[in-house]
């Protein structure tokens, strides 16, 4: 061992919580098996680390990215996509916003970026728009309200997929309002999916009197990303489709093997 060693093995004892390990320290610092115990029990740290956050994210099924069709948008900034797998901004506490027509691609992204997260120790939660209004709507007493408000308040990356396709009262408008504050004023990320222009929220949140407030925070620290396409969903329907259609075709002209 090197001097340097005994100190990073007893810094990694420390982490693990193993105190018995360390009050026998003089006993056991040049047993030969003490370095694969430390490394055995970090790596099932990690792993159980990392099935906590993937279970806490609630991502649920995904595309990998590597299966995007990068020729089917007429517009998208790939190098800017693919600048935010480095999760600097998750760092940094620098929105996303990704806009763009339905079935373009966006909750694919979302879902990538949020799983890399996981993968990377930050904690996440993924949600759509409807689902977080909806359980924090349904709260009945304050304390309720804020213990729901933390959970969306407290993960390093929060992604809210679908804002827009979906109206929404004043009740609403001010619950997301407060999320967005809170995440705003505690400088952490926000990952956002909107098929609506900022300047047609009004539409979304109608009658809400913090909406230019609710967009000025959330563009304040923001990259929006455009997406301008066809409806990705729709070219891969027409697709499965005609060869349905193909295979009927192939099978009729198929006769029949004639029995003996």
């Amino acid at each position: 061992m090197t001097t340097r060693e005994p100190a990073e093995l007893q810094t990694r004892l420390q982490a693990l919580g193993f105190h018995g390990l360390l009050r026998a320290w003089d006993d056991i610092h040049s047993e030969p098996w003490l370095a694969k115990v430390v490394d055995i029990e970090q790596a099932d740290k990690r792993r159980r680390g990392l099935e906590r956050r993937l279970k806490n994210a609630q991502i649920g099924s995904f595309k990998p990215l590597t299966d995007f069709d990068w020729q089917w948008p007429k517009k998208l900034d790939r190098q800017a996509v693919e600048d935010l797998t480095s999760l600097r901004f998750v760092v940094e506490g620098t929105n996303v916003i990704l806009l763009g027509p339905n079935g373009v691609g966006k909750t694919m992204i979302l879902k990538n970026l949020a799983h890399q997260a996981a993968v990377q120790g930050h904690s996440v939660r993924f949600v759509t728009a409807s689902d977080m209004l909806a359980e924090l709507a349904a709260q009945e007493t304050s304390t309720g309200l804020a213990r729901r408000i933390k959970k969306y308040v407290a993960p390093s990356l929060v992604c809210i997929d679908e804002v827009g396709y979906l109206s929404y009262g004043s009740r609403y408008a001010d619950l997301l309002f407060e999320v967005v504050t809170r995440r705003y004023e505690a400088n952490k990320a926000l990952l956002i999916s909107t098929n609506k222009p900022f300047s047609e929220w009004s539409e979304v949140f109608p009658n809400a009197a913090c909406v230019v407030t609710l967009v000025d925070r959330l563009v304040h620290r923001a990259d929006v990303i455009d997406i301008q396409a066809e409806s990705y969903r729709r070219k891969e329907a027409q697709e499965r489709a005609a060869r349905r259609s193909q295979l009927r075709k192939t099978t009729k002209k198929t006769p029949p093997a004639r029995q003996r």
